[in-house]
């Protein structure tokens, strides 16, 4: 008789405990939302978040997150305007922390902060066509003190038949003599380049490992390691920090000292990502970005990632010697002297210089 006492009470307690826990269940009790239920907002508008309280708790305040950083707090159940012109552009986790009734829950929403400029179409006038190694399969450009840095990939070969291996060269860019070289093992896969207090960086593209090396004696300074799992493509600076994109709509932002990623912008043309963002270029406080397979340079807003105006050089192309693997538009190097830019392709015979117009 005791068994059957115990089994019940077993019993009776287990129902207890279910229907506390199910009564403590907060979901639904509180609804975040946006202005007019919108999911797509540009930078010049201002956010409206609004808790719908089904429950009619009594609210003491609420506090608001995006991308889990504390943007402001409301007493009661007041709306919070939520103003986007300093934000990134891109995807944007909102979530309210409620306290009511000397208890907390939370709710969640998602918003996508798209790009409110229309780009502009700029032009160019060609100033000068020098000669570029064919075999050259470019993916990084650079002036350091007047000499042209490059880094290039593995290729897949060329018209002659010579299958190109990943390098980084310092050359003569006025004739095309390479000065000097460092060439990789086939296992390896060079990608973008960039220089910053006489240290050139190179990216790999899948190895998920990076290079330093001195600019002049090209003395090999340090590998790092990547700090995702992420694919290596261009890269570039701001004297400060590095900029590496890795075939996304991403472009992160690396500490120079310890190659640590502090952050990332999405690159965008209006409501559109602008995927497999290629070489990169730092010029007056913009990013210039090739673009893959679109020969065209993207120039790009480092703060939001907002695409200001676009350079379409594919006319380019047709006076490059056409040939088997050709391939496309990549490199963009600015020349601060002549306020030019020096840009080029995967397997091209020339290297153009340009000066960029309105």
């Amino acid at each position: 008789m005791k068994k059957y006492n115990l089994l019940a009470f077993i019993l009776l307690a287990s129902l207890f405990i279910g229907c506390e826990d199910k009564e403590k269940d907060k979901t639904g009790w509180f609804l975040l939302s946006t202005t007019d239920n919108k999911a797509q907002f540009t930078s010049d508008e201002t956010a409206t978040l609004s808790i719908t309280n089904t429950k009619n708790k009594t609210v003491d305040s609420i506090v608001f997150f995006s991308n889990d950083q504390k943007i402001g707090a409301v007493k009661g159940v007041s709306p919070f305007k939520y103003v986007l012109a300093e934000e990134k552009l891109g995807y944007l986790n909102l979530k309210a922390t409620i306290y009511f009734e000397k208890e907390t829950a939370e709710s969640t929403h998602r918003i996508e902060l798209v790009s409110n400029i229309e780009p502009k179409l700029l032009k160019y006038t060609l100033v000068n066509t020098y000669p570029h190694d064919i075999k050259a399969y470019t993916q990084g450009l650079e002036f350091h003190r007047d000499t042209l840095y490059e880094g290039t990939g593995n290729g897949a070969g060329n018209s002659t038949g010579i299958k190109g291996v990943s390098s980084l060269r310092k050359t003569n860019y006025k004739t095309g003599e390479v000065y000097k070289i460092v060439s990789y093992p086939e296992t390896i896969f060079g990608e973008g380049i960039t220089i910053l207090n006489n240290k050139v960086y190179q990216l790999s593209w899948q190895n998920l490992v990076g290079f330093i090396y001195d600019a002049d004696t090209f003395k090999e300074i340090k590998r790092f390691d990547y700090a995702k799992r992420i694919e290596g493509w261009g890269l570039c600076n701001d004297g400060q920090k590095l900029y590496q994109s890795d075939g996304t709509e991403k472009i992160y932002t690396l500490n120079a000292e310890t190659q640590q990623i502090e952050g990332h912008i999405n690159v965008y043309s209006g409501a559109n990502k602008i995927k497999a963002v290629n070489e990169l270029e730092w010029i007056d406080g913009k990013i210039y970005g090739n673009i893959y397979q679109k020969d065209a340079i993207a120039i790009i807003n480092p703060k939001n990632g907002a695409v200001e105006s676009v350079i379409y050089l594919g006319d380019l192309k047709k006076l490059v010697t056409q040939h088997p693997d050709i391939d496309v538009l990549n490199g963009i190097a600015y020349n601060p002297k002549t306020k030019t830019l020096f840009v080029t392709g995967k397997n091209w015979d020339k290297l153009f210089e340009i000066r960029v117009e309105e």
